[in-house]
């Protein structure tokens, strides 16, 4: 087993790299003080209790969801050093810290546990809901416990014939008595619902997306109901099996005339539930960060220790002397670092303010790349350890396990893709993303790439049906994206505590984002149906 160590190195170095330090209210000092507090209590409390944790996995005892053994005590640790209500306003009883230190706080979290912090991650976007859209009285009321940890969050939207269809949701809250107050009963199922039910909260909040009208979108409405208030209302019918994330319940869950109220205006529902979303969507990018840099660390670690074979001396090397095995740690290291700097754009823009159709575009654009970086790394790290990566014991298996989903929660990562390339393309995001690319377009490789970007688009926006191009455009525009993200690297690596790694690596990148970004642009490009013929592919190329 390799001990979880936090990236606080790689982590800072990435936030000053997009812009950090120009934030209004950024003080960096403050912010590595907190990152270091909290990647201490990650390193010796939580990450200890992950591996455990996915051996024993959780239960359901009596209509009650169980937490693998020890779970609840650092649950209490970790909201009596306030660390739940980091991000809260001050108003609520929160630190009132920003959405950066909470994106530095998350990376760790998930690096050290990611089952834990599935259960906990959901209390920034609640808060950010009620904020945006509750009631003063529902402020006061469900914020405090929020951000004091007597209560956790879960987000019930999927159905088990509506999960990205969310016009097909059934479940419904109806009026209460005659129909004329403010209460409500919500009746319906919810399936695959995050920390459903556990034992460590006093409290749960459940923001509910349920049906007000039969008319399809426009007829959810977003409500809230907590365990407490709704007692055996809500039933917990089952725990999944799942192929990882064995320590987060992922529940379904009947609500059985649970009182309920209104969260915003009727039929309403969905933009008041896409705030929560697009919060937990950069979460889940982070998530796929913390998996890549994990996997990296541990391959990192065992090749510089394992003796095998001969160098070109004739003497014994550790697996990192050999070529192919330092092809594969950079590679899973150059996902891991770009990444987290096209996340952290993300974050950083959205803290910023300014640009809220940038962030429309950059957010699904993170989802998909982070997401897919960190389910790459994990498995090139299997490969890096060979037989041993395939066992448990150096838990790079689980790092793939529980990597696996987040290519497919918080949005599909095709259902990202096709966003990308028809509502958001055409659009002021799509502009706002264009125009920031001519800003960033210095490098040659950047304003090669942004040139093919340009014609690409205008090949979509052409067609009928972009859909079919979706996926190599949303990986042209990631290359693109990364290009420049790693011009930046490389221009500041000085910064970075290992400037000779961060220099290899951005060399190398660059060339990479070429070479891909030229590939899914012949892609778009070729003619109708070249998209399964490889030969087809290389004439478009040539």
């Amino acid at each position: 087993m390799t001990p979880f160590e936090a990236p606080l190195g790689d982590i800072f170095f990435s936030l000053a790299c997009v812009g950090a330090d120009d934030l209004p209210d950024w003080d960096g000092a403050l912010a590595r003080e907190i990152a270091g507090h909290f990647a201490a209590f990650a390193e010796g409390e939580i990450a200890p209790l992950d591996e455990p944790g996915d051996r024993q996995g959780c239960r359901l005892e009596n209509g009650r969801v169980r937490m693998p053994d020890g779970f609840a005590a650092v649950y209490r640790d970790y909201a009596a050093m306030g660390w739940p209500g980091l991000t809260a306003p001050e108003a609520f009883g929160g630190q009132g810290m920003s959405a950066v230190i909470g994106a530095v706080t998350s990376e760790i979290f998930t690096g050290a546990n990611h089952s834990l912090q599935m259960v906990t991650g959901l209390v920034p976007g609640a808060v950010r809901t009620l904020l945006a859209f509750g009631t003063e009285d529902q402020q006061a009321r469900l914020i405090p416990a929020l951000a004091s940890g007597a209560m956790l969050s879960t987000m019930c939207l999927t159905e088990p014939g509506a999960g990205s269809d969310l016009s097909r949701i059934r479940c419904k809250a109806l009026r209460d008595g005659d129909g004329d107050g403010d209460g409500w009963r919500i009746e319906g199922e919810k399936i695959f619902i995050s920390g459903g039910d556990q034992d460590m909260s006093e409290d749960i909040l459940h923001l509910v997306l349920a049906r007000t009208s039969g008319d399809g979108v426009k007829g959810l409405s977003l409500f809230a109901t907590t365990r407490a208030s709704a007692g055996d209302r809500i039933k917990v019918t089952r725990i999944e099996e799942k192929m990882g994330l064995h320590a987060s319940p992922t529940c379904q869950m009947l609500f059985d005339g649970a009182p309920a109220e209104l969260i915003g205006a009727e039929g309403g529902g969905l933009k008041a539930m896409f705030t929560m979303m697009n919060h937990a969507r950069t979460d889940v990018a982070l998530q796929g960060v913390a998996h890549a840099a994990r996997a990296c660390d541990i391959a990192r670690r065992y090749a510089a220790g394992r003796v095998q074979g001969r160098g070109a001396d004739g003497g014994p090397v550790t697996l990192d002397g050999h070529a192919d095995v330092a092809r594969m740690i950079d590679a899973m290291d150059r996902q891991a670092l770009g990444a987290r700097a096209l996340a952290h754009l993300c974050v950083v823009t959205m803290e910023r303010g300014d640009d809220p159709e940038l962030v429309e575009f950059l957010t699904p654009l993170a989802k998909t790349h982070c997401t897919e970086a960190g389910i790459a790394a994990a498995n090139t790290g299997i490969q890096v350890l060979g037989g041993y990566g395939y066992l448990r014991e150096y838990r790079l298996e689980q790092t793939f396990r529980d990597a696996r989903i987040t290519a497919i929660y918080e949005g599909a990562n095709g259902i990202h893709a096709r966003m990308l390339a028809t509502r958001l393309l055409g659009g002021a995001a799509g502009a706002a993303f264009a125009a920031f690319m001519e800003r960033a377009a210095g490098d040659a490789t950047v304003a090669a790439l942004l040139g093919r970007w340009h014609a690409a688009r205008e090949r979509l926006l052409g067609r009928d049906d972009a859909t079919a191009l979706a996926q190599p455009f949303a990986e042209l525009t990631a290359h693109l994206l990364l290009a420049h993200l790693w011009t930046v690297l490389q221009a500041r690596a000085a910064e970075h505590p290992e400037p000779a790694r961060i220099r290899r690596l951005a060399a190398a990148a660059l060339t990479e984002a070429r070479i891909m970004g030229e590939a899914a642009h012949a892609l778009i490009l070729s003619p109708p149906g070249a998209h399964s013929d490889p030969d087809k592919v290389r004439a478009a190329q040539a």
